[in-house]
């Protein structure tokens, strides 16, 4: 089994609530994660990725600027998100579980 497998099949099988932040100091303003979820991220005027919250339907939402500022990962977006952290150039993506901090996948994860 291939790591991607791995990645994808544990994203699968996640039933926690998690959220999603990136490290604006490492971005590097590729757009993939953009490319993968347009619904949670999104580049500003600064070049760089952020994350939004989700929007209600035929609604936009503003960005979430602050450093550090999370957001919900949707279920049905998991594995796109999941997708955006593992082939993010700058390893600024981070996803942890909402219940108690620990970060699932990203830079931060465990890698087992």
């Amino acid at each position: 089994m291939t790591a991607q497998q791995k990645t994808v099949g544990r994203a699968e099988g996640t039933t926690d609530p998690l959220e999603v932040w990136i490290d604006q100091d490492l971005c590097t303003g590729d757009g993939i994660c953009v490319q993968y979820a347009p619904e949670v991220f999104e580049l500003d005027i600064d070049g760089l990725a952020y994350v939004k919250p989700p929007a209600p339907p035929g609604e936009e939402v503003d960005l979430l600027t602050e450093p550090g500022a999370t957001a919900p990962v949707p279920l049905p977006l998991l594995n796109d998100v999941v997708a955006s952290a593992r082939e993010c150039p700058g390893e600024c993506i981070h996803v942890r579980r909402m219940t108690d901090g620990t970060e699932v996948y990203g830079p931060g994860a465990d890698a087992a």
